[in-house]
């Protein structure tokens, strides 16, 4: 098998020769737990200012993210890297159109909608091909289709892990790297998975490890572009990095990994190729093209949500197996519910009520799909006191992330879109109403409980931002009426 498929992708009689390098760097970003952090950050400033005109975007954003970073870091220069360099480029959450207008993007839309994380970095990584508009066109970009680099880099991996996976040939940070992200003849699109699962296996064996290497530069800097673009495949919830460094698939993720793997053969979508990129009018055609196709979700974007179930995974040994079909069972009973976080909160206020009084274990109530009462769950206080059978109410509101926020972060904000009826509700019950903010990582459940919003909305500690307006109108509005009636045959 691997034999055909390396005949069908030789191309004009080149071997794969993974010694000849080539460094294809990628917008640098932030570590790990600061892109889960930033990422609703981001996302929040960009819905509350856009749509907005091109000359006022700069000021906006850098204004209203000034508030997210420490004092030390609200610098000009630090603000436009976040806005330009991180969410523009990098995540493609919003987009400059040709009529001089900003516009928030289909992933930031979408993301605000679901709150599923790794299904934004999910896209983002689908989308993810070299070369592209993200880099100066006047030199990186031209550079690249120089040296005619053509690639879909994760599918690539996705791909190459899949089929090592079978061999049981183990991958590494450093060999995933070595043999394919830092690859001419990978990057260029003239070398198939199985020719380079075949090198590794051979140099394996032979007991030879190749590493990045460039004179005068620290390994922190070779390695820097090959760890963030790994990084975001393990935000995506796709991969994990193992202890020991070996990159490893998270089998439940299988339906989004085959529809990465299924396109590592294809080119690139967007076909940077096509532009004469030295006309300096065809450039800035280019990038208003490119900005425009890498803010729209790709065609997969409604197959990449993510159960929490494969958010808390861990690696499996053969001997340990995984019950496929306990995993399903999970998913529909899940799906029952509506919302993975309600069926949690739900399950968890039965158990500490009747912990309390067995008596009082059926007063709690899922309520989740009775329209406008302004919460999902009807419970009781439980606790020692004279309030202990008087009713609590509460709305779960949950998300998706590789890693649970800190608490004691001082510049943390999260954000929630709440319903009118939730609003009036949290006002009517006050103390008695509460939030429960679930974070669904992949270390666990970590569930947020915001007791009495209202008194904190009138004391500050929560802001509260009226998002949509409701028009109502009389006659005496209405300056003229058009009839349209259909012209008969």
């Amino acid at each position: 098998m691997i034999k055909q498929e390396k005949k069908i992708l030789f191309r004009g009689g080149i071997m794969y020769d993974h010694r000849k390098q080539y460094r294809c760097t990628i917008i640098r970003g932030k570590s790990q737990k600061e892109m889960d952090d930033l990422l609703p950050a981001y996302a929040k400033v960009i819905d509350e200012i856009c749509p907005c005109t091109h000359e006022d975007f700069e000021q906006l954003f850098n204004n209203a993210f000034r508030r997210f970073l420490p004092e030390s870091e609200r610098i000009k220069k630090t603000l436009d890297n976040h806005r330009t360099e991180i969410s523009g480029k990098l995540f493609g959450m919003y987009f400059f159109a040709d009529d001089g207008m900003v516009y928030e993007s289909e992933r930031t839309q979408k993301y605000l909608e679901d709150n599923d994380q790794p299904a934004f970095f999910k896209d983002v990584c689908f989308k993810m091909q070299f070369p592209n508009g993200m880099q100066k066109v006047a030199t990186t970009v031209i550079e690249r289709t120089k040296n005619e680099i053509n690639i879909r880099p994760n599918s690539f991996i996705i791909k190459l892990l899949q089929i090592a996976q079978v061999a049981k040939v183990n991958i590494t940070k450093k060999a995933l790297g070595y043999y394919v992200l830092n690859s001419l003849d990978v990057l260029q699109g003239n070398a198939s998975p199985y020719e380079v699962l075949e090198v590794i296996e051979k140099d394996q064996k032979a007991g030879v490890e190749w590493d990045i290497k460039m004179p005068g530069k620290a390994s922190s800097y070779t390695h820097q572009h090959i760890n963030e673009q790994i990084n975001y495949l393990e935000l995506a919830n796709l991969i994990r990095i193992t202890d020991d460094k070996r990159v490893v698939l998270n089998p439940n993720e299988k339906e989004t990994l085959d529809l990465f793997a299924a396109a590592y053969k294809e080119k690139p979508a967007f076909d940077v190729y096509s532009y004469n990129l030295r006309d300096v009018e065809v450039r800035k055609k280019f990038q208003y093209d490119w900005d425009a196709y890498y803010a729209g979700l790709s065609v997969y974007a409604s197959k990449f949500a993510t159960y929490s179930d494969a958010l808390m995974f861990e690696e499996k040994r053969e001997s340990d197996g995984i019950d496929k079909k306990q995993s399903a069972k999970t998913r529909v009973n899940l799906t029952d519910f509506g919302d993975e976080g309600e069926a949690l909160i739900y399950e968890y206020e039965k158990k500490r009520v009747a912990a309390y009084s067995a008596r009082l274990a059926n007063k709690v109530l899922s309520l989740g799909k009775t329209k406008g009462i302004g919460y999902d769950i009807q419970s009781v206080i439980a606790e020692p006191g004279d309030e202990a059978e008087f009713v609590k109410y509460i709305e779960v509101k949950s998300t998706k992330r590789l890693t649970c926020p800190d608490l004691n972060d001082t510049l943390w904000i999260d954000t929630l879109n709440v319903t009118r009826n939730e609003w009036i509700a949290a006002r009517q019950h006050r103390g008695y109403y509460a939030i429960y903010r679930v974070f669904f990582t992949r270390q666990g459940v970590s569930v947020f409980v915001i007791d009495n919003v209202a008194d904190k909305i009138d004391d500050g500690r929560i802001q509260a931002i009226p998002m949509t307006y409701r028009f109502d109108f009389s006659s005496n509005s209405v300056d003229r009426l058009i009839l349209i009636r259909k012209e008969a045959d």
